[in-house]
């Protein structure tokens, strides 16, 4: 529930646009903001909320963040203007940041082996559901509720989930085991300042270049790598003192799968992510559908992502990586077909010539997001889940804000020259260059670690050796 409601709103809000513009009279520059505000500060938080997560107990953080998404998407619904909109959004995504992380980490705390895949596989689920179904549950908030205030429901329909997800949790979760260190001597507040402003860095130019693609911005990301250099110089200074950073770097190396598979996964949600945005611009710009048309349309990848993501998870403690590579393989043979059939096919029934290319995808990108995530925090201790987890989402936030930029760039350069089926033929055509690098990624895990995925016991069992007071009964 909580994973869904969460990710949903990286992909809702678009088709809410004009309805916010109608009824707040909103600038560009605002609905810019409104749209992306959400994704910059639900990417500068993941890592510092998993790693509060893992400090402070994960049910502890998962109830305060999602108090807090509650709290924020009920003041989005009713803010009587864009500014307050906008700060309202900004404050959504830094309580989504704090409690997407608690997912992955109480699965890490919660399941072992074969469970912990199936386990990660609902959770995969959730991934590509909100994303592709965003859009049609978008659409018909607004067809129920007016073009003026339907964008109101569009929050507030996280409202009553919410409360409900808080009730559960609370009688649900299990309680933080007690520990012996202070929460201040665990925190590492400069590590958080340092790696946020990394993130910050590479966000915001690709945020402004949106709407305004010579934005000065652009030095910026200059100065990133800086500060993550400065980041891991920082890590490793805390671990040589035997202090507690925020991340342990040694993690990218010690941990097998998990460097390369935060690489993995941000590859591949660069070219994963722009797709719908790039679909919906094409469908209802350039084709004239409806908001709830243009969802209804993209619903065979919802469908194929759930059904493959399921399956995935209960595969991937069998087959490792192998189940990944097919994913993708998949993912490549969708695509493809998407870019060949909208220029050759006629644009009246678009629906029907998507449908079966959609499938393929979604069947691919379900066997592609929660078998990565299994295998990449495999090897990663459960205390440790938390802010490894982060990570793991930081990259596939970054990987969704570079994708939609490019492949937007992509469609609407071609599309204003040669037409809009042109425009998205060469915009899939460079998410396929995105899904090839995540191809490669993944072809080579599998050369070097062929059965990564049967290790995480013996992960488990050696970090429960050395911290035995994470043990579960």
């Amino acid at each position: 529930m909580v994973g869904f409601m969460s990710l949903l709103d990286v992909t809702i809000v678009n088709v809410a646009v004009p309805s916010i513009q109608e009824g707040l009279d909103a600038s560009a520059a605002g609905i810019q903001w409104i749209v992306s505000g959400y994704a910059l500060t639900f990417g500068l938080t993941l890592v510092a909320g998993g790693r509060l997560g893992d400090v402070v107990g994960r049910r502890r953080m998962f109830v305060l963040g999602l108090v807090a998404f509650t709290l924020t998407s009920a003041m989005a619904g009713l803010a009587p203007d864009e500014r307050l909109l906008v700060v309202a959004r900004l404050l959504q995504g830094a309580a989504a940041g704090i409690l997407t992380p608690q997912n992955s980490g109480l699965i890490q705390q919660l399941f072992r082996g074969a469970e912990r895949g199936r386990a990660f596989g609902w959770f995969g689920m959730t991934v590509g559901l909100s994303s592709a179904t965003g859009p049609v549950l978008g659409g018909v908030i607004i067809a129920l509720f007016g073009a003026e205030q339907g964008w109101r429901y569009v929050f507030f329909v996280n409202v009553p989930i919410g409360v409900l997800a808080i009730v559960l949790a609370l009688r649900l979760l299990p309680p933080p085991d007690p520990r012996e260190e202070s929460v201040r001597s665990q925190v590492d507040s400069v590590g958080a300042v340092l790696l946020g402003l990394s993130v910050l860095l590479v966000l915001l130019p690709i945020i402004e270049a949106m709407s305004d693609p010579t934005t000065p911005l652009w030095f910026l990301m200059v100065l990133s790598p800086l500060l993550a250099w400065a980041f891991v110089r920082w890590e490793r200074r805390l671990v040589r003192r035997e202090a507690a950073p925020l991340l342990d770097v040694s993690l990218f190396t010690r941990a097998p799968g998990y460097a390369s598979g935060i690489v993995l996964g941000s590859t591949y949600f660069c070219g994963f992510a722009g797709v719908w945005l790039v679909l919906a611009l094409y469908l209802q710009d350039g084709l004239g559908l409806s908001a709830l048309e243009s969802g209804l349309t993209v619903t065979p990848f919802a469908i194929g992502s759930a059904v493959a993501a399921v399956t995935a998870g209960r595969l991937v403690a069998r087959f490792g990586r192998r189940v990944t590579v097919t994913g993708l393989i998949l993912v490549v043979a969708g695509l493809t077909m998407v870019a060949v059939v909208v220029p050759l096919t006629s644009p009246s029934k678009p629906a029907l010539w998507l449908a079966v290319p959609l499938l393929v995808a979604g069947v691919g990108g379900g066997s592609v997001i929660s078998p990565n995530i299994t295998m990449t925090l495999a090897c990663v201790p459960p205390r440790m889940g938390g802010a490894a987890g982060g990570a793991l989402q930081t990259g596939q936030r970054i990987g969704s804000a570079v994708g939609a930029a490019v492949l937007t760039a992509a469609f609407r350069l071609v599309a204003g020259a040669h037409g809009a089926a042109a425009g998205v033929s060469v915009a899939f055509c460079v998410a396929l260059a995105f899904v090839m690098v995540a191809l490669v990624m993944g072809m080579r895990e599998l050369r070097l670690r062929p059965d990564l995925g049967e290790g995480d016991e013996s992960a488990d069992g050696e970090d429960r050796a050395r911290h035995p007071e994470h043990t579960h009964a």
